[in-house]
C-alpha cells in the first residue's frame, strides 16, 4: 500500500512539474540585464559594420548615430506622447548615452533621434538599447552631449520661426532666417532659391587657420542641374573657399594670393535626389560624395575667420557685397605700344587673382550641415552617408529588434544558457530532475511522519507518566482510536501488555513471569522497535542516492558537453570566445543541476536522520524501562495484573 501511494505521489509531482515548466517558460529568449526597472520596454538596436552589414572597414570612432523610428519598428503608443521617456543605453546595459530628439511625432508615428555612440568599431557588430515605457519620466535631451568637442556646428534646419540653430555646445546659430522645407531628408530641411543666402557667423570656434584640418558635411538635393552653383562660400581678403555643384559635378575651389585651385571634374550626380557631400582638409583636400572619395586637391585650407554664406556667396541676392583687397600698384612702366586692331588687351602681370569659381546661387534643398575642426576618418564619413541617407545599405547598418519586457527568473542570460544545452545534456538534466522530485517527495513524507511520531510519542509519555508507569494503563482495545496510533512507544507498550497477558492468568499469580518469559517478551518488544525503525528509515536510501549520485551525473553531463563543444569548434575552425562561451556555459548547467539535487537532499537527510535517530533512541530507552518494570511487577509470587488478558 505504501509503495503504491509513493508511486502515485511521484506521478502527480512529475505532471505538475511539466505543466509548471511549460507555463513559466517564455517564448522569446532575451539577453542582457535590465538597465532600470522603471522602464517597461526596450528594443535592441544592432549596429553592423561587418561584411554582412554595411561593410565599413575604415576607422569610425565615436559618432552621433541617427535613429529613425516609424510604426513599422516602434510602437509609439507604448511611449510618452512627447518621447520624454526615451533613453539610450550602451551595450553593457549600464551606461546611458547622450542623445537629442530632432523630431518626434506621436500621431504620424515618426521620430528622428541623434545618439552619441562611443567607439564604433569597423567590420564588427555592436548593440545599444532603446528604453521606453515610463509615464513618470521627464525629458532627458542632451544636444550638447550628443556631439564631441570637435564638432563646432551642427544644423538640423528644423526651425520655422527662428534662425537655424546650432545643436552643439558652441551655439553658432545662423545670423538670418531662411525658407524651411518640410520635406527634408531628415525631418524638415532648408530651401535655397539661388537669390538669398544663409549667413554662418565668423565666431572664434569656426575660424580656420592656414592648413587646418577640418570636416565640412551637408546633404543636398539640387532641383535642376545648373552651371557653377555655389553652395557654400567664405571670403577673407584674398582667401576664398567655395563649395558647389557645376552641372551636377561637385567641386571645391580655393583661392589665395598665389591663385585659384579647383578640384577636377568627376561623374555628375543626379538632380532631384539627395546626396551627401563632404570636404575633409589637412595637408591636402579630399572631396567625398555619398561616402565615396570623389576628388582631391593638393592645396591646404587658407586662413579664414569671416562670415560664411550658404546658398551662394557674398554677392548673391541681397547679401552685402564683400570688396576684395585692392591689388598693389604696379611699378611705373613705359607706355605700351598700342595693340593691333581686333586684339584683346594684355593682362597686367601684377593683377590680383581672378575671382574663384562661379557666382550663381544654389537652387534646391539642403539638410544636416555639420562642421568639425578635425579631419574625420573615412569610416566616419561612410557611416554618415549610409546611416542618414537612402542608401540601400542603411537597412543593414542599423537593425531594430523586437520589443522586450523586463526579464523574469526564467528569462535573460539563464534562458540563453539553457537554449544552448545539447540533447545529451538535457538527458542528464532530465534524470536529475526526476531524482530531485523523488528526493523532495521523500523529504516531505518523512518530515510529516517524524512530526506525527513526535507528537504521538509526546502524548503517550504524558499519559504514561501521569499513571506513574502503571503497566495496566490503556490496555489494547481493538477498533478504538486513542490518538496514539502513530506512536511507536504506544505500539511497544501494547505489544508488551499483550505478551504479558498471554503468560499471566488468575490461577498463575504465584508463578509470575519466569526469566525465559521476560526474555521472550523483550524479544517481541525488540521486534517492534526494529519494525518501527524500518518504517522510519524507509526510502531514506533515495536521499543518499541523490546526495552521492547527483553531482556525479551532473559532472558526467558537463564533461560530455565540453567534449562536444570543443569537437564542434574544431570542426568549424572558429576559435573565439563567442564560439566557446555558450557551449561551456550550457555544459556547466548539468553540474549545477547535480548540485541542485544533492544540496537540498543532503540538508534534508541530515535533519531527518537526526529526528529518526532520536525516535529510535526513545524506543530503546522505553523498551529497557518497560522490561525493568515488567520484571519488578511480575516476578514470581507477585499479584497478577488486573485485566491484563482480553
Amino acid at each position: 500500500m505504501g509503495q503504491r501511494k509513493f508511486t502515485a505521489k511521484l506521478a502527480a509531482a512529475l505532471t505538475l512539474f511539466a505543466i509548471a515548466l511549460t507555463a513559466l517558460t517564455p517564448a522569446p529568449a532575451r539577453a542582457g540585464s535590465w538597465w532600470n526597472g522603471d522602464w517597461s520596454a526596450r528594443k535592441t538596436i544592432t549596429i553592423d559594420t561587418s561584411a554582412n552589414g554595411a561593410g565599413i572597414t575604415d576607422p569610425i570612432g565615436t559618432i552621433p548615430v541617427l535613429i529613425r523610428l516609424d510604426v513599422s519598428d516602434f510602437t509609439f503608443d507604448s511611449a510618452n506622447p512627447d518621447g520624454s521617456d526615451l533613453r539610450f543605453v550602451a551595450s553593457d546595459d549600464k551606461t546611458p548615452l547622450a542623445f537629442h530628439i530632432e523630431k518626434y511625432d506621436h500621431l504620424l508615428g515618426q521620430a528622428f533621434i541623434w545618439v552619441n555612440v562611443p567607439n564604433v568599431t569597423p567590420s564588427a557588430q555592436s548593440t545599444i538599447y532603446l528604453y521606453y515605457g515610463n509615464p513618470k519620466a521627464t525629458e532627458a535631451d542632451d544636444a550638447k552631449g550628443t556631439y564631441d568637442a570637435n564638432m563646432v556646428a551642427a544644423y538640423h534646419f528644423g526651425e520655422h520661426d527662428t534662425t537655424p540653430r546650432d545643436s552643439t555646445g558652441y551655439a553658432n546659430n545662423m545670423l538670418n532666417k531662411g525658407e524651411p522645407d518640410d520635406f527634408g531628408l531628415i525631418g524638415p530641411g532648408e530651401r535655397l532659391d539661388g537669390q538669398s543666402t544663409l549667413q554662418i557667423p565668423g565666431s572664434p570656434s569656426l575660424a580656420w587657420t592656414a592648413g587646418q584640418a577640418m570636416t565640412w558635411s551637408i546633404w543636398l538635393n539640387e532641383t535642376n542641374l545648373q552651371p557653377g552653383a555655389v553652395l557654400y562660400s567664405r571670403t577673407d581678403g584674398t582667401n576664398i573657399v567655395q563649395i558647389g555643384v557645376d552641372n551636377g559635378v561637385p567641386f571645391l575651389s580655393i583661392t589665395t594670393a598665389a591663385g585659384t585651385q579647383r578640384t577636377s571634374g568627376g561623374a555628375a550626380i543626379t538632380a532631384a535626389t539627395w546626396h551627401n557631400l563632404v570636404v575633409v582638409t589637412g595637408a591636402s583636400v579630399t572631396l567625398y560624395v555619398d561616402g565615396v572619395q570623389y576628388a582631391t586637391l593638393a592645396a591646404p585650407l587658407p586662413a579664414l575667420s569671416s562670415v560664411a554664406y550658404l546658398g551662394g556667396d557674398a554677392t548673391t541676392g541681397t547679401a552685402p557685397a564683400i570688396v576684395p583687397a585692392a591689388p598693389a600698384s604696379p611699378a611705373p612702366q613705359a607706355p605700351a605700344a598700342p595693340a593691333p586692331a581686333g586684339t584683346a588687351p594684355a593682362t597686367p602681370a601684377a593683377a590680383a587673382p581672378a575671382a574663384a569659381g562661379p557666382t550663381t546661387g544654389f537652387i534646391g534643398s539642403i539638410d544636416e550641415l555639420e562642421i568639425s575642426n578635425v579631419a574625420r576618418p573615412a569610416g566616419y564619413i561612410k557611416f554618415d552617408a549610409y546611416g542618414q541617407g537612402n542608401n540601400p545599405l542603411a537597412g543593414r547598418l542599423l537593425t531594430y529588434g523586437t520589443a522586450e519586457t523586463p526579464p523574469s527568473f526564467f528569462s535573460g542570460p539563464f534562458l540563453v544558457i539553457l537554449s544552448s544545452v545539447t540533447p545529451d545534456g538535457w538527458a542528464v538534466i532530465g534524470i536529475l530532475i526526476i531524482m530531485a522530485i523523488v528526493s523532495w517527495i521523500v523529504m516531505a513524507d518523512k518530515a510529516a511522519l517524524v512530526n506525527r511520531v513526535g507528537k504521538a510519542n509526546a502524548k503517550f509519555i504524558k499519559e504514561y507518566e501521569s499513571q506513574n508507569g502503571n503497566l495496566a494503563l490503556n490496555a489494547p482495545q481493538k477498533g478504538k482510536k486513542t490518538g496514539l496510533e502513530n506512536s511507536p512507544l504506544h505500539e511497544i507498550y501494547q505489544t508488551g501488555i499483550f505478551e504479558i497477558g498471554k503468560r499471566i492468568s488468575a490461577g498463575q499469580a504465584e508463578r509470575g513471569l519466569s526469566a525465559q518469559s521476560v526474555a521472550a517478551i523483550r524479544a517481541a518488544l525488540d521486534g517492534v522497535v526494529a519494525r518501527q525503525t524500518q518504517k522510519l528509515n524507509r526510502s531514506m536510501v533515495l536521499l543518499t542516492i541523490a546526495i552521492s549520485g547527483g553531482p556525479f551525473l551532473g559532472l558526467l553531463g558537463t564533461v560530455v558537453g565540453v567534449m562536444l563543444t570543443f569537437a564542434t569548434i574544431a570542426a568549424a575552425g572558429d576559435v573565439n570566445v563567442n564560439a566557446i562561451a555558450p557551449g561551456i556555459s550550457a555544459a556547466l548547467v548539468a553540474t549545477v543541476a547535480g548540485l541542485a539535487v544533492a544540496i537540498p537532499a543532503l540538508f534534508g537527510y541530515n535533519y531527518l536522520n537526526s529526528r529518526i535517530s532520536s525516535a529510535t533512541t526513545d524506543m530503546r530507552v522505553f523498551v529497557d524501562e518497560f522490561e525493568t518494570r515488567m520484571a519488578e511487577r511480575y516476578s514470581p509470587g507477585t499479584v497478577p495484573m488486573p485485566g491484563a488478558a482480553e
